[in-house]
Parts: structure tokens; C-alpha cells; sequence
């Protein structure tokens, strides 16, 4: 979301008091964020000159390839994203904008599998992947519940929206990890939930039993679900969402509040 903050908060901050909005000086602010951009096109649909000094715009539109920011691992294929009508606090004009109501925008992205397994085997994912551990609660089975760190991830888009992971589990107290392979579809449930569908997963080669399948898959489920984010102020629609070998498009509609942590850049 930092991404899509950026890009637009780029666009705007060129807003000024007296009405200057140029698409051109729109696109060198924004690349000058980036660490890589192929292609890039900004376009600020103006209101009336009255209703601008008031901090008015009609849209934003930005299209672009090759997108990578700074800071950030991840590389962006292609994106198109463009606002609805969009109110500023007239003090922030020609500077950090500020919202008075809601951002809202639709949003299409093209993410490559190459960029994907880059971004998962980065320093700063695996660092995450760390701290994630995985509770299959099989106390009533065993007296006690393994808990498990993922490391050393992998990821192959496959055809009809289906996806295979090779991850190793190590789990707490044993030296050696188990390889991990799962395949799975995705199913999106009231465009917020993204739940796996039909997995397979094998340890080592061996079959996993349905009972620990289940545990992990739930738990997933949940880190999946996309209503989450509402307590902060941000809200997510997913319009489309399609798999296929070597690429990734996800089509979206984003809702964010003013007050929301999302609509902070850095250094803000």
C-alpha cells in the first residue's frame, strides 16, 4: 500500500496554491522514488481553478512498467491506477498532501513469478518469515503444540490459478528441516478472503496427514483475509485475481481514511 501511497502523494504534491499541475514535472517527482522504472505516465484530471484552490482534484491517473521503489524489494510488471475524485486539506497544497475524505482508487497489477521469489528469499522477508510460526494445535493428540518457522521459500505460478510452494519447516527443538511442497488453488470469497483451494502438500516426499493440512491451511485462511486491514483504516475489494505460469494480475478496488496509517509516506 506504501507503493500506491507514494505514487499518488507524488502526483498531488505538485498541486500548488495557485493552480500549476504539470504531468510531465508529476512523472520526474515520482521516479525520483524509484529505483527502477521502465515506463511511466502521470495524468492529474484538474477541477475548476476555484474548486482547486479549495484542494479539489477530479482524478489521478497513473500508468507504468518495470516500478521498484528504493525501498522496497519488490518490482512491480506493470500497474494502472485511477482515483476517484479526490478533496486535499488546502494548507498541505505544493506540499505533503493531505486528505480530507477518503482515498479511493481501482488498481490493476502484473507481478512476474522472477520478481515474486525475489522479494520471498530477500533479507528483509526472510526476517518476517522468522517471526511467522505456525500452530497446529494437535495438543489433544500429542500433550503439546509444535510450532514451526518457514525459511528458505520458493514459488511457481501454474495454470488456472493455481500455485506450487517449496518452503522448508523447521520446527522447535529438531536440527534437521522438512522440505515442504504444497500446491494449491485460490478462491476469493466476498472479494475480501483469499482461501486455498485443494491443496497438496508432501514432507519430505510423503503424503502430509489431512489433520495437519487442515491446521496450516486455516491458519493461512486467516492471514489471508483482507478484512484485517479495516481496523486501520484501509479497505480492500479484489475485482479479479488470475494465475498463470510466470505472471500474476490482481485487480482491485481501494479504500483508504484519512486517519489511516496507509496514507503515510516515508520520512512523513
Amino acid at each position: 500500500m506504501e507503493f500506491f501511497t507514494l505514487l499518488v502523494s507524488g502526483a498531488l504534491g505538485l498541486v500548488t496554491p495557485v493552480g500549476l499541475v504539470v504531468d510531465q514535472a508529476a512523472v520526474a517527482a515520482i521516479r525520483s522514488q524509484l529505483a527502477q522504472v521502465e515506463q511511466l505516465q502521470v495524468r492529474v484530471d484538474n477541477a475548476p481553478t476555484h474548486q482547486l484552490l479549495q484542494g479539489k482534484v477530479e482524478r489521478v491517473r497513473i500508468a507504468g512498467r518495470s516500478l521498484q521503489l528504493k525501498w522496497q524489494e519488490i518490482r512491480i510488471a506493470a500497474l494502472e491506477l485511477e482515483t476517484d475524485a479526490i478533496e486535499l486539506e488546502p494548507r498541505s497544497l505544493g506540499s505533503r498532501p493531505k486528505f480530507k475524505r477518503p482515498l479511493q482508487a481501482g488498481v490493476r497489477l502484473v507481478l512476474t513469478q522472477q520478481d515474486i521469489n525475489k522479494l520471498i528469499q530477500s533479507p528483509q522477508f526472510i526476517t518476517l518469515l522468522q517471526k511467522l510460526k505456525i500452530n497446529t494445535g494437535n495438543s489433544s493428540n500429542t500433550g503439546y503444540n509444535s510450532v514451526y518457522n518457514f525459511v528458505n521459500p520458493n514459488v511457481k505460478f501454474l495454470a488456472n490459478n493455481r500455485l506450487s510452494l517449496q518452503v522448508e519447516l523447521q520446527e522447535k527443538g529438531l536440527e534437521k528441516p522438512l522440505l515442504i511442497r504444497v500446491e494449491s488453488g485460490f478462491h476469493i470469497v466476498g472479494g475480501k478472503n483469499i482461501q486455498l483451494v485443494d491443496p497438496i502438500v508432501a514432507a519430505n516426499g510423503e503424503e502430509v496427514p489431512p489433520q495437519f493440512v487442515n491446521a496450516i491451511v486455516n491458519n493461512i485462511n486467516k492471514r489471508l483475509d483482507l478484512g484485517n486491514l479495516e481496523d486501520d483504516g484501509l479497505q480492500v475489494r479484489i475485482l479479479k485475481l488470475s494465475m498463470r505460469p510466470e505472471e500474476l494480475e490482481i485487480a482491485a478496488f481501494l479504500r483508504v481514511e484519512p486517519s489511516s496509517r496507509f496514507l503515510e509516506t516515508p520520512g512523513s
